[in-house]
């Protein structure tokens, strides 16, 4: 089983790439107030569209995706297509996307030293998870903190539940270990984890539901942004 996995630079977004976006894209992308987040949204977008444009031979304008909420049902949810399963993220200088033939979900996310780790911990670590950052200090405490974020953000985004979902029930295995999920309560499936090389700045990682050996092929942006 393979999933595809293509990166972008924040610096990479141009004007021009707007003008496949459909009428809730342009409206949210109006909504963004500075310029780096207008930059992450439209390069996502424009990354989907044209790898689903290249895979279903259509203009990239032409694709039909579905962002609406489970709950609200507003167009801000787990981009959807029919005959693709997707996941799309962004932090930092780097924006990605996953596409597969089973549920994926990608993470992304920069390093922050500045984060207060114990605060964020108590609301979403699960303990276990807690004393696995124990034996880090310093920018290797955010680190591995960011490694572990990663991981069980890209295990709830196979799902679409996203930020809805308590991220205690979700347990992965620690930052010195091969990344895998430990325990998940809302799901008894198949499911496999990896890490991604995004470089020191930033911590990645790609999860799938299902049980077939994974093949991450991560692929070059400029066949899709030229």
């Amino acid at each position: 089983m393979t999933v595809e996995v293509w990166w972008a630079r924040i610096d990479q977004a141009r004007d021009e790439f707007a003008v496949d976006l459909d009428a809730d894209e342009q409206r949210r992308l109006a909504a963004y107030r500075r310029d780096e987040d207008k930059a992450r949204f439209l390069l996502g977008c424009t990354m989907v569209r044209r790898l689903l444009a290249a895979r279903f031979s259509l203009p990239a304008a032409k694709v039909r995706l579905d962002r609406s909420c489970p709950d609200c049902g507003k167009p801000h949810g787990k981009v959807r297509a029919d005959g693709v399963e997707l996941s799309v993220t962004h932090s930092g200088e780097l924006i990605g996307v996953a596409i597969g033939d089973h549920p994926v979900g990608l993470d992304v996310e920069k390093v922050d030293p500045g984060v207060d780790i114990d605060a964020v911990s108590r609301l979403c670590l699960a303990p276990e998870e807690v004393r696995g950052l124990a034996q880090y200090d310093g920018i290797a405490r955010a680190k591995a903190f960011t490694q572990v974020w990663t991981r069980k953000e890209a295990v709830i985004k196979t799902t679409g539940v996203g930020v809805r979902a308590d991220l205690r029930t979700v347990v992965v295995s620690a930052p010195d270990q091969r990344a895998e999920v430990r325990a998940w309560a809302a799901y008894a499936g198949p499911t496999q984890l990896t890490d991604l090389e995004v470089g020191a700045d930033h911590a990645a990682a790609l999860a799938v539901l299902h049980a077939e050996p994974l093949v991450v092929r991560v692929n070059d942006e400029t066949q899709v942004l030229i």
